[in-house]
């Protein structure tokens, strides 16, 4: 079947990520990221010993495969490295042999810099009032979010709770800072699922949907982290996301372990 019969409009081609990957300098460039999240170009042209012409030029098939998105903050461009596609590859063909230790592979890096800001981009083939209901309606959202759904009346300064018919209590929390549906909600985040997570504090998420043909580009920025978080506060994103496309897409729930942690 191809790609994009599929649903694998740029972010999940496997064969734009496996070509990416096959090049041990673009490889570079993503421990590069891996290591230092949210560089310029000038910075990682510093840090490799070839022309800015051939930075660019490998930055820019990594951002074709989706394995680098960019954010403009002032005059600078950032680059972050999306581990999402590289879930996608893990999800349609190691999830369904691998043991749950698997799961840790969605886990990034243990030093941030301070003020830490993750971004995850992906392409869902679905309308953004779909793709809008999926991320507020809370039955759709505990298909795919580690069985727990969000429950809000998602308006601005109201309280969002995170939870699951088998945890405790709530498993996160916070409230609404922005509404603009179908395209953009910006909310504050604190987990609850243990007490060295609680106190990380909270961070902020930036949900951003923008219509790509028959698709909806999809971007999730999670910023406001302190230096040196906890990866459990981030680590689980790749896993939400690629397990968000399947559902709109498919109809199916995937089976990796931390999408049944508390179904």
């Amino acid at each position: 079947m191809d790609e994009r019969e599929d649903g694998g409009d740029r972010v999940g081609d496997s064969d734009a990520v496996f070509k990416a990957l096959a090049d041990p300098t673009r490889r570079s460039l993503l421990d590069s990221l891996f290591v230092d999240d949210g560089q310029t170009l000038g910075s990682l042209e510093e840090r490799f010993a070839m022309s800015r012409f051939g930075v660019m030029k490998h930055l820019r098939q990594l951002e074709e495969a989706g394995l680098v998105v960019t954010r403009r903050r002032g005059r600078e461009k950032l680059h972050f490295l999306n581990p999402v596609p590289i879930r996608l590859v893990h999800d349609r063909w190691v999830s369904k042999f691998a043991e749950p230790w698997a799961a840790a592979l969605s886990d990034i890096k243990t030093r941030l810099e301070s003020d830490m800001e993750k971004v995850f981009e992906i392409y869902i083939r679905t309308t953004p009032e779909r793709l809008w209901e999926a991320i507020v309606d809370p039955d759709t959202r505990a298909k795919y979010s580690f069985g727990a759904g969000a429950y809000s009346d998602w308006a601005v300064g109201s309280p969002i709770e995170l939870s699951a018919p088998a945890s405790a209590g709530p498993i996160a929390s916070g409230v609404v800072l922005e509404v603009d549906p179908p395209r953009r909600l910006v909310h504050t985040w604190l987990a609850l699922w243990g007490d060295d997570v609680e106190r990380e504090g909270a961070s902020r998420v930036t949900w951003e949907i923008e219509p790509v043909g028959d698709s909806c580009r999809l971007l999730v920025i999670h910023d406001e982290l302190r230096e040196g978080a906890s990866p459990e506060l981030y680590g689980g994103w790749p896993m939400i996301l690629s397990g968000l496309k399947t559902w709109l897409e498919t109809g199916e729930l995937l089976t990796t372990p931390g999408s049944l942690k508390y179904a």
